[in-house]
C-alpha cells in the first residue's frame, strides 16, 4: 500500500555526483515521489546539523561517496525502511546492522553493467584487430603493414572467453552475439545449459584459460577469486593471448601479471590494477603491449543519468506501494561484487 505521508527521502553521497545522477527532470520527478531536499547532502551520519532530517528519513538514496551504512546510520535514522543506490556494488556500504533491521537495499548495478559491457566489447574488438599494436609500429616505422604481419589479425572465429557471468559478463555476452566469435564460458554458478542459452561453451577455468585467444575478467572480488589468476594460470594462456580486466585488479597476480607483459608473452588491456592507480614507476604504463585505462569502463559523464533512471524508478515503486525491482539481498554478497 501507498505511504499515507510523502516518504522522506535525503541524499548521501559526494554531492559532485548529484547534478549528473539527477539533472532537473529526474530530481523533479524524485520530488514527485518523495519529500526531499535537492540541496542536502549528508556525508556524516553523526554531524548534529543533519540530525533532524535523519530522524525523519524513511529513504536514504546513496552513491559513490557515502559512508559505511552501520550502527550509526540506524541511530541516525530509526524510521530508515529503504536504501536506493546509485550505484553498483554495495559490498563496502551495507554493514550487518542494515540487514539485521531488515532494511531494504536497492543497486543500480544493471545500469552500470552497460557501459563496462560497452567497453569490453569495443576492447576485445580492437585487440582482435591488434589495433594497439599496429597503431604503436606505425607511430615508429610509418609503413603500411605487410600481408605477412596482418596473416593472424582479425575477429572471425576469435576465442573469447569469458571468466563471470556477473550482470556485466552476461551483458557482454550479449554483445558478442552478432560477432563471429567462439565464446566461452567459466562460472561455477552456472550449468551447460544455461551458457548454452547464453551464448556460450562452459569450461573450467583452466580450459578456458588454454583455449582462449582473448580472456576477460568479469568475476566477483570476492575471497575465492583472489588471485584466481595467479603465475601458474596466466602461464596457461597462449602466447600472444591477451588479458582484459575491467573487474578488480585483485583477481591477478601483479607480480606474475607484470613478468608476463614485461617479457611480452601476454598483451592486456587493464581498466583496473592492483594497487590503483599503479606507481609510478611501473612498468606497465610505458610498455606497448599494454593498453592501460585509469577505471573508466563503468559510468562517467553523461552515463550517470542511467544510474539516476533507476533509482528514480525504485523510488516510483516504493511510494506507490510496490517492490524493488532491482534489491539486492544479503545472501547476494557472496557471489556478487
Amino acid at each position: 500500500m501507498p505511504s499515507p505521508h510523502p516518504l522522506r527521502a535525503v541524499f548521501a553521497m559526494d554531492p559532485v555526483h548529484l547534478p549528473l545522477l539527477f539533472p532537473p527532470p529526474l530530481m523533479a520527478r524524485l520530488r514527485q515521489a518523495a519529500e526531499l531536499d535537492p540541496t542536502l547532502v549528508v556525508r556524516d551520519f553523526t554531524d548534529p546539523a543533519a540530525a533532524g532530517i535523519l530522524a525523519r528519513t524513511e529513504v536514504l538514496i546513496t552513491g559513490w561517496g557515502c559512508p559505511r551504512l552501520d550502527t550509526d546510520v540506524l541511530t541516525a535514522a530509526p524510521e530508515l525502511r529503504t536504501v536506493l543506490h546509485a550505484a553498483g556494488s554495495v559490498r563496502s556500504l551495507v554493514g550487518d546492522a542494515l540487514w539485521k533491521a531488515g532494511v531494504t537495499v536497492s543497486s543500480a548495478a544493471t545500469g552500470n553493467a552497460l557501459p563496462v559491457a560497452e567497453y569490453t566489447l569495443a576492447m576485445i574488438l580492437l585487440t582482435g584487430k591488434d589495433a594497439f599494436g599496429h597503431r604503436e609500429r606505425f607511430r615508429s616505422t610509418h609503413a603500411y603493414p605487410t600481408h605477412r604481419e596482418t596473416a593472424a589479425t582479425g575477429n572471425v572465429g576469435r576465442r573469447v572467453g569469458v571468466i563471470g557471468a556477473s550482470r556485466v559478463g552476461r551483458r557482454l555476452l550479449e554483445l558478442l552475439r552478432p560477432f563471429d566469435f567462439t565464446v566461452l564460458l567459466h562460472d561455477p554458478y552456472v550449468s551447460a545449459a544455461e551458457a548454452a542459452d547464453l551464448g556460450a561453451e562452459l569450461l573450467s577455468l583452466d580450459d578456458l584459460l588454454r583455449r582462449s585467444d582473448i580472456v576477460s575478467l568479469h568475476a566477483p572480488d570476492i575471497p575465492e577469486t583472489y588471485r584466481m589468476l595467479d603465475g601458474e594460470r596466466l602461464g596457461l594462456i597462449r602466447d600472444g593471448g591477451v588479458l582484459i580486466n575491467t573487474s578488480r585488479g585483485a583477481l591477478v597476480d601483479p607480480a606474475a601479471l607484470t613478468d608476463e607483459l614485461v617479457s611480452g608473452r601476454l598483451h592486456a588491456v587493464l581498466d583496473v590494477t592492483e594497487p590503483e592507480p599503479l606507481p609510478a614507476g611501473s612498468p606497465l604504463y610505458h610498455l606497448p603491449n599494454v593498453f592501460l585505462t585509469p577505471h573508466i569502463a563503468g559510468s562517467l559523464g553523461n552515463e550517470l543519468e542511467r544510474l539516476g533512471r533507476i533509482v528514480v524508478e525504485e523510488l516510483e515503486r516504493v511510494a506507490g506501494g510496490g517492490g524493488l525491482v532491482h534489491e539486492v539481498r544479503e545472501g547476494d554478497l557472496g557471489r556478487v561484487a
